[in-house]
């Protein structure tokens, strides 16, 4: 069983598809931010009442921009869900098609995405909904003649983001709480005896309006205030975590629709030392569809899911092994190993036992590289990292590890 490389790519484009969306929410934010600080100015050669005043209607007014930037942001990013979510649907489908001989590509069948589903997922309270799936009769219909099956609104509201909110939601009580902590850090400042410049550049940090094209968000973030570093961090995350839900809903609804090609699916996590416990511990595990975990698994993951190809269960012959890789890291070839990919079976575990003790270190931390290695002796790299992992999803101490084997 095995999988077509192009499909494990497709992770590479989401990131910077990512990238682009997150950008062009951060630099509304932050053009915001940067107006409101700009309007301090001058109000500390104003009387007492009339500062207070003055300082009311900047608060007022920035409540208000913010509030409609968490509802344009939504509408925005809801447009661009509906629209990854199409292509996500096709391009799926078509890898499938790709993977089998042209005698047998008419057997794919396709989802068609409904005009509500990402306004669903953007939207609608996940408490509030009776969630479905692809129906048992349809399912059971796979097997004949080729259908497009519908992935509607209310299986869209399935997916909800890693703390358990919907977009709209997040996007609002980011909102609310950066007006807070304006007033909140303007009032404190202004008790203690601080000049307004000084409380402008504690809100904005070294961010000017020249700066906002050029950044990445990332940038953003680093040349960050108090106002605008954790925001752009969280819009990132808030759009990042988005797209992979809706990429990974969609990809899960094509394949549930042609298991008669692919029975199971692959866990993938990006190869390289910010992938978080859990990922690397799920990497190349195969689960049956609807019955294991899928990404995100955390804010900010980067991992993806891929359909293992039942070839033997077809009567075919795979791809070629130098067909079927997968890139060495989230952004394609590595950074240090330009051209790089490994074998699509590559486990994470396997992958990190061959990095060296710099990345090692990176990856687990210096204390926990010695026992990573003795695992890796008695258990293999894959089970071997897979134990730094609690059944929680959480990364064990190395007092934890030691308890656990302590043999080892």
């Amino acid at each position: 069983m095995s999988t077509p490389s192009e499909l494990y790519r497709n992770a590479i484009d989401l990131n910077r598809f990512s990238n682009s969306v997150a950008k062009r929410i951060a630099v509304t934010y932050n053009d915001l931010i940067l107006d409101a600080v700009d309007q301090l100015r001058g109000i500390d050669e104003l009387a007492a009442p009339a500062k207070a005043a003055r300082l009311r209607a900047i608060l007022a007014q920035l409540k208000e921009s913010l509030d409609g930037w968490a509802g344009t942001s939504t509408l925005a990013v809801v447009e661009d869900l509906q629209g990854l979510a199409e292509l996500q649907s096709e391009f799926v489908a078509n890898e499938l098609r790709r993977a089998l001989p042209i005698d047998m590509r008419r057997q794919i069948n396709s989802v068609r995405i409904s005009p509500q589903f990402a306004q669903s997922v953007a939207t609608v309270d996940p408490t509030a909904i009776n969630v479905v799936s692809l129906s048992d009769d349809l399912l059971a219909a796979v097997a004949g003649s080729p259908q497009t099956f519908q992935l509607t609104a209310t299986q869209g509201t399935a997916i909800t983001l890693p703390n358990g909110k919907v977009l709209n939601k997040s996007f609002r009580g980011l909102a609310e709480a950066q007006a807070e902590l304006f007033s909140k850090t303007v009032r404190n400042g202004l008790l203690t005896g601080e000049s307004t410049d000084q409380i402008a550049r504690r809100l904005k940090g070294r961010l000017q309006f020249g700066d906002l094209g050029p950044l990445s968000v990332r940038q953003l973030a680093q040349a960050g205030g108090e106002l605008t570093a954790v925001a752009n961090h969280q819009v990132n995350a808030l759009v990042r975590t988005s797209i992979n839900q809706v990429a990974s809903a969609t990809s899960q609804q094509v394949y549930k629709a042609n298991q008669d090609v692919t029975k199971k699916y692959r866990y993938v996590a990006t190869l390289d030392s910010r992938t978080s416990p859990i990922c690397r511990a799920l990497d190349g595990q195969e689960f049956d569809y609807g019955k294991g975990p899928t990404p995100p698994q955390h804010f900010n993951c980067r991992s993806t899911t891929v359909p293992v190809i039942d070839y033997k269960g077809l009567g075919i012959e795979p791809p070629p092994p130098s067909q079927l890789r997968r890139p060495n890291t989230a952004f394609g070839p590595s950074r240090s190993t330009r051209g790089d990919s490994v074998p699509d079976n590559q486990t994470y575990g396997e992958w990190l036992d061959k990095q060296n003790k710099a990345t090692k270190q990176d990856v687990l931390g210096k204390s926990k590289v010695p026992y990573f290695n003795r695992l890796v002796d008695k258990f293999g790299p894959t089970d071997a990292i897979r134990k730094f992992v609690s059944a929680d999803g959480s990364e064990l101490t190395l007092e934890q590890l030691k308890l656990r084997y302590p043999n080892e």
